[in-house]
């Protein structure tokens, strides 16, 4: 169960119930959860309780997705997934493994996420991408100027300035769902004293 109240039908914001309708069809997302990817979809009606928030959250969906980018997607999905992973959203890391398949990504390098820096799967430029993205998620943004010019070798400035803050967003997609026990996050710590 999410840590905070989640907004019903009856008590959403207008842009909100646009998300609603698109998602949820006519029915209440609090009294009847579940979304078409198989999401309780609270992520949804927990974000709702602050409607200029939610509507920042999906601006950035919009930006990332956005034909505006120069980033290949796949590169783009990299970086989410590895980021969830290593920030240990079960719900992040879930969904950009479901993008990435969408997106043609074979499903040897999915598998090889955890992993990724023993795994044979990735090119130097996806490994770069997966030892920055661990850089910015694991090191709270200290790089080594190897791993740095390891992407200058071969993405634009603006290439890597988009690869960072959408990193980045899903770094903070990861920790909210964790802390609010958003989604696939709603489950007890596992490391315990046994």
């Amino acid at each position: 169960m999410p840590r905070l109240r989640q907004v019903p039908r009856a008590e959403a914001a207008p842009s909100v119930l646009r998300l609603y309708d698109m998602l949820f069809g006519t029915r209440d997302p609090v009294a009847e959860p579940g979304t078409a990817t198989g999401t309780p979809g609270n992520w949804w009606t927990v974000f709702a309780l602050v409607p200029d928030v939610f509507d920042h959250a999906i601006a950035g969906f919009a930006l990332y997705r956005s034909a505006n980018r120069t980033i290949d997607p796949k590169l783009r999905e990299l970086g989410m997934m590895r980021a969830g992973f290593a920030r240990g959203s079960q719900f992040v890391f879930s969904q950009h493994c479901k993008a990435a398949r969408s997106l043609g990504m074979p499903e040897a390098q999915i598998r090889a996420i955890p992993g990724w820096s023993t795994s044979d799967a990735f090119s130097p430029l996806e490994r770069a991408v997966l030892a920055y993205t661990d850089c910015l998620v694991l090191q709270g943004g200290r790089v080594p100027d190897e791993t740095f010019a390891a992407l200058r070798a071969e993405l634009s400035d603006e290439q890597v300035l988009e690869l960072t803050y959408i990193t980045c967003t899903y770094d903070l997609h990861a920790t909210m769902s964790r802390a609010l026990r958003l989604e696939y996050d709603d489950r007890d710590e596992p490391v315990q004293e046994v």
